[in-house]
């Protein structure tokens, strides 16, 4: 007798042959079936230490694979364990399936109002509500998850998982639909659907599009000194972007999240905003016309605003209309795949200069990168200077890298020293400003591209919120390198506080051998308080690089970062 597929095994199925190939979580009761099924369709399982890492995990991985990411919890406390990843995902838009089991009845201890936990971080709630449609719930969940990119809250309520399900056939793959082709996620990362792209601008729509369309050609055409600002959205557009920009004689430059897009450019600006090289910076300012490109030109990428000259215009093209205009005066907004709109105004025709010339390509190759700009290395003491550290490590470590990056007052040195091949070498999970992602954050990163060498950037502070993924990494056998950035404190709060004479002793800490709990996990790990220190890196790198490697720098803590004092004017 042939036993009847449950709705938990329908799911399992449905969304293994729609595409999905990898899940993270951690398995509890609630969710125990789902997971298997999705193992049994031939998806692999990757289990984290906790739920809050295992979401991370997840949304680096589809940013970086371009593929939708899964993670999978336990109902109840599974779900709130992991709601700080859920919330970066979906702050970020994501294209993000959460799967947790759901207890319904209100005496249960796993009870909460799952719903409007996943709507108050900005999530989707959808709810598994009949067994028999479990194939079509679940492939509607991806759908939304992929097609609208956002972070899906499927709801697994215990009763209709185990209630036997209508059987179909497999149902054809969506993989893709959360962004370009495999090969094309393999050469820029994660951008949205061609064929959403088209829909958006498709009927009565099509008209107002080619007018915007029209008007942004004729502002380039007008611009003498025009700058492109390309993000997310943009990041499967390189191509297109740098051939309108070598038509229109445009700079080019990135939000944080898109760093590596142009890289190779002789017009590479590299980071708009808090992370901008002083020349990046005064050049962006001096344009007359700057345009966002999948880019919501937020507060970081514009210093609050104060990148954008009063007199220059300003556009943007997103396929959200919602995003033109958010945070900056827009005089112009397209709506659109930023790729398609692009190629659009790539006519015949000659070149224009612009605001290039052999001039200006001479400032950019000799100060276009923050490790041009001069400063005073004030290592000592038994600390390292993190600039001296950073740009040290630019130097060893090989080129073909994927760096993430987590939070905290250090966060400016590895994202402004560690230079990346491309926006596939850069994973950036910070639209909520959590501590502690960093280390899942690599994890995912690293799973989605095996091909280059994992770095992990953490702050002290971050690199024990997120401990407990150690020893992840050691399971996976992943040839990660690991650097913490260990002042001893939670920097940015001393450095926001302390001169206005509040005390600190909440914010600071003893010091901890970082590099002993590493190799507790099974990391090799080397303490750094000099130059001279990076040797035993430079060490691991000859191989065999069997056992991930911790650098635990000892940097100097005396001075605040930039980029902070910019976060906090966002508080």
């Amino acid at each position: 007798m042939t036993v009847p597929e449950t709705a938990a095994a329908a799911v399992g199925r449905a969304l293994a042959a729609g595409g999905v190939r990898t899940a993270f979580g951690v398995v509890g009761s609630g969710n125990f079936h789902v997971t298997n099924a999705l193992v049994e369709h031939g998806v692999r399982f990757v289990a984290a230490r906790h739920e809050g890492g295992a979401a991370t995990m997840a949304d680096a991985y589809a940013r970086m694979s371009g593929e939708v990411g899964v993670v999978t919890v336990h109902q109840g406390p599974g779900l709130t364990n992991a709601m700080t990843g859920i919330a970066e995902a979906a702050k970020s838009r994501t294209p993000m399936i959460v799967l947790a089991g759901e207890a319904t009845d209100a005496r249960s201890n796993f009870h909460i109002d799952q719903d409007a936990l996943a709507a108050a971080v900005g999530a989707v709630p959808m709810r598994l509500t009949d067994a028999a449609r479990a194939e079509e719930q679940a492939l509607e969940a991806f759908r939304v998850a992929s097609r609208e990119r956002r972070t899906v809250l499927l709801n697994l309520p215990l009763a209709v998982q185990s209630a036997p399900s209508r059987s179909r056939a497999p149902a054809p793959a969506l993989t893709g639909a959360a962004g370009p082709d495999r090969s094309a996620a393999q050469d820029t990362t994660a951008g949205p659907d061609r064929s959403a792209a088209q829909d958006m601008t498709a009927g009565p729509d099509r008209a107002a599009a080619d007018d915007a369309t029209a008007a942004l050609g004729r502002l380039l055409a007008g611009a003498r000194r025009p700058v492109f600002v390309a993000g997310r959205g943009a990041r499967h557009a390189r191509r297109e972007l740098e051939a309108l920009a070598d038509r229109t004689g445009a700079l080019l430059a990135t939000s944080a999240v898109a760093k590596g897009l142009f890289r190779g450019s002789p017009w590479d600006l590299d980071v708009s905003g808090g992370f901008a090289t002083p020349l990046a910076a005064e050049l962006i300012r001096g344009a007359d016309l700057i345009v966002g490109w999948g880019c919501a030109l937020n507060m970081w990428t514009t210093r609050h605003g104060t990148l954008i000259p009063p007199e220059a215009k300003v556009a943007q093209v997103d396929l959200d209309p919602a995003a033109v205009g958010a945070h900056v005066r827009a005089d112009l907004g397209v709506v659109g795949d930023v790729r398609a709109v692009a190629a659009a105004l790539t006519g015949p025709g000659g070149a224009a200069p612009g605001y290039r010339s052999a001039e200006l390509a001479r400032r950019i190759r000799d100060e276009g990168r923050w490790r041009a700009v001069p400063y005073r290395d004030e290592s000592g003491a038994g600390r390292i200077d993190p600039r001296t550290l950073t740009i040290a490590l630019d130097d060893l470590l090989p080129s073909e890298r994927v760096v993430s990056v987590d939070s905290g007052n250090f966060m400016g040195y590895p994202s402004m020293f560690l230079d990346v091949p491309d926006a596939g070498g850069f994973c950036f999970t910070q639209a909520f400003q959590s501590v502690g992602l960093g280390l899942a954050t690599a994890i995912g990163a690293a799973l989605a591209r095996p091909d280059r060498l994992p770095v992990a950037a953490l702050g002290d502070g971050g690199a024990f919120m997120g401990i407990a993924e150690l020893e992840t990494v050691v399971r996976l056998g992943l040839p990660m390198v690991v650097v913490v950035y260990d002042d001893e404190a939670y920097g940015a709060e001393v450095h926001h506080f302390g001169p206005h004479g509040h005390p600190l002793g909440m914010v600071r800490f003893p010091p901890a051998d970082l590099a002993a709990i590493a190799r507790g996990h099974g990391f090799a790990a080397v303490t750094v308080t000099d130059a001279a220190g990076l040797a035993g890196v430079a060490e691991w790198l000859k191989g065999p690089r069997d056992r991930p490697l911790l650098v635990h720098a000892r940097i100097t803590g005396e001075r605040g970062s930039w980029w902070l004092e910019e976060a906090f004017k966002g508080h």
